[in-house]
């Protein structure tokens, strides 16, 4: 069976866990090499030998420009191109905006925000270049969001911020390189099982498995078969945005 990313490369940020392990293997099944970034070496390494050839290991902390910028030219070294860029490394800390740890805040803005920068911001020029070149002529940039990207909500003001803002700059992307078959896709996850949440305090914990213990959340593999469905379209088709909730939840 034809695999529809055969000979084309990708780079998945966040890839040692969760969704960005889930989009890696989901790309590589279908024929994209993938470079894997994060900063845990050993998960990215394991992760390498599941898929087998053609998976590269970068281990990298995106929240450093110089770092990001790394990654992509090790990846461009590695492969000769890059076709897709998925920016999926990102945390989550809830709570509420008075007497908040500041350090949280920057945590947040640092990965959430600026990391996606830095990774989008060197790897437009290869992914520009990759969209004039065979086999596909077209490119994707994927931003992983979330529903906090769309309906704020109280003790989430600073993760709802660098989700909203993540929707803001995916969307005035999109309009400067669409005609240049650069897609831009924003993937907004609703409740999903991954380690997001375990970065919270043990209070914040305790309400969160109030909203959604009684819910069945998604898995990482939902959120993945959307950014394959996005980036196996035709060279004419650009999914710009995709929410993906659990049944059974409500916001």
């Amino acid at each position: 069976m034809t695999q529809a990313l055969a000979g084309t490369a990708a780079l998945v940020t966040g890839a040692s866990s969760g969704i960005g392990e889930a989009t890696a293997v989901a790309l590589a099944e279908q024929g994209a090499r993938v470079a894997l970034v994060a900063r845990r070496k050993d998960r990215l390494e394991a992760l390498a030998e599941r898929i087998g050839g053609g998976a590269l290991v970068i281990e990298a902390d995106i929240t450093d420009p110089a770092q990001a910028q790394h990654a992509v030219n090790s990846a461009v070294a590695e492969f000769g191109r890059l076709d897709t860029l998925v920016n999926n490394a990102g945390v989550m800390l809830l709570g509420p905006i008075v007497d908040a740890p500041l350090e949280e805040w920057q945590r947040m803005v640092h990965l959430n925000v600026l990391g996606l920068l830095y990774c989008t911001h060197a790897a437009l020029p290869h992914l520009i270049a990759a969209a004039d070149r065979d086999p596909r002529s077209v490119a994707d940039v994927v931003n992983i969001s979330s529903t906090a990207g769309r309906v704020a909500r109280m003790n989430s003001g600073v993760y709802n911020a660098t989700k909203f803002g993540v929707g803001a700059f995916s969307e005035s992307l999109r309009q400067e390189v669409t005609t240049r078959h650069v897609r831009v896709t924003l993937i907004e996850p609703g409740a999903t099982a991954t380690e997001l949440a375990f970065h919270n305090r043990p209070v914040i914990l305790e309400e969160m498995a109030k909203t959604f213990g009684g819910i069945e959340v998604l898995r990482a593999e939902d959120i993945a078969n959307g950014v394959l469905y996005a980036v196996t379209q035709p060279r004419h088709v650009a999914v710009n945005e995709v929410l993906i909730r659990p049944t059974e939840q409500e916001r």
